[in-house]
């Protein structure tokens, strides 16, 4: 049994981590879920145990066994604590997080002993799981996405945690390199992709296209690069391109963009529709000729690795063009899958959408392309079969 910890679990907005946990439950894979924070219930007929916070008031008889008991783990922690500073009160919190779920946790994970743990983040969980071996021994896994690996800075022990871990899993060539440039095994490190359970139909292209439809399915955080992609919209318009633009999402950045699309006179052309669920995505995929991705490295150093989206829209014969921000060119090449260009440069976004506009053969040359990288590349079936022969190797 590998016992599988989440930040939080299920999430509306990380379907690619309820795809991994169907496609290793097809495998056969016995797997427990557990949410750190929030989350819980029932997923797919799986129970979810969620993290009762009531039962850190238990810390205060823990705390005082694991100094007497376990000196060396809080002499380790005390030194991290003291030799360097949380990159953000968020990390902090969420490392606090992982030690408090792995001190209340302790006592029933002796009990059930699972065969492998696995922290699906590289911040609490990966605390977590690395107290749960410093503890009792068990063997865990870990993984290192780009949340962990960027945002300001990265997490606070990401080496320290990952380090002991039987292997590593981050999801892009991105995430690999930087894995590697911490200081981390390259060894261990295992670039295994998320993907989508089943592809839909590859849909006809749509012609004529004199009317573009274009879609962003993003949430309004800065490293989306929305700003730019507003002023791409009124290049367009500027240009005399004809198009209807859709951004699903929804975020802090609301209300500003609602405010530029409105002086920029965009009210017509582009719509702000919110967070939709997936089915409703696919619907809106089903309608678009164009996926826009506008990705910036935010000022807090966050980006994104591989957007899920971009993948999704590929499989579906709907068009890319993409920011080369963070690991998006690792699916979207230049010229044989789909368009790149610097968000900044609105004139070059203009130009790649009249071109695919005008020319069916390169927009369904773009489009085969696009699909069979997602086949090869992008299956959920796959690699969740390639996770699954890690937890074999390692749980012998």
């Amino acid at each position: 049994m590998i016992a599988y910890v989440f930040t939080t679990f299920p999430k509306s907005t990380e379907t690619f981590l309820q795809r991994e946990v169907t496609g290793l439950r097809a495998l056969g894979v016995h797997l427990r879920l557990y949410s750190m924070w929030g989350g819980g219930g029932q997923f797919h007929g799986m129970p979810v145990v969620a993290f009762p916070k009531w039962k850190l008031a238990s810390l205060v008889w823990l705390l005082p066994w694991v100094v007497v008991c376990r000196p060396r783990v809080v002499a380790e922690l005390i030194r991290g604590v003291a030799t360097r500073r949380a990159p953000s009160w968020l990390n902090f919190f969420e490392n606090l997080l992982g030690l408090g779920f792995g001190l209340v946790f302790a006592a029933h994970f002796r009990r059930l002993r699972p065969a492998h743990v696995h922290a699906v983040w590289g911040g609490g969980p990966a605390t977590a799981a690395w107290l749960l071996w410093r503890l009792d021994g068990h063997l865990y896994s870990g993984a290192g996405h780009a949340y962990d690996l960027y945002q300001d800075g990265g997490d606070w022990w990401l080496k320290e945690k990952l380090e002991p871990a039987l292997f590593i899993h981050t999801s892009t060539e991105m995430g690999r390199r930087t894995l590697l440039e911490k200081g981390l095994a390259d060894e261990k490190i295992h670039v295994i992709r998320r993907g989508l359970n089943s592809l839909p139909a590859l849909k006809p292209l749509r012609a004529p296209r004199e009317t573009l439809r274009l879609l962003c399915v993003a949430r309004l955080v800065p490293k989306k690069g929305l700003d730019h992609q507003v002023r791409i919209y009124a290049a367009l318009k500027a240009a005399g391109v004809g198009f209807e633009a859709r951004i699903a999402g929804d975020g802090p950045l609301r209300a500003g963009l609602e405010r530029m699309i409105a002086e920029l006179g965009l009210a017509r052309e582009v719509t702000l529709i919110g967070h939709r669920p997936q089915a409703e995505i696919a619907e809106h995929l089903a309608w678009a000729d164009v996926m826009l991705h506008t990705g910036v490295v935010a000022a807090d150093g966050d980006r994104d690795g591989l957007p899920n989206v971009i993948p999704e829209a590929m499989s579906a014969g709907v068009l890319v063009v993409t920011s080369p921000a963070a690991a998006t060119t690792e699916a979207i090449h230049e010229g044989v899958t789909g368009c790149v260009a610097a968000p900044e440069d609105a004139g070059a976004w203009v130009a790649a959408l009249r071109e695919l506009r005008d020319d069916d053969a390169l927009a369904e040359r773009l489009r085969t392309a696009a699909r069979a990288w997602v086949e090869t590349n992008f299956d959920a079936a796959k690699n969740s079969g390639r996770l699954a022969q890690l937890y074999a190797q390692f749980t012998r």
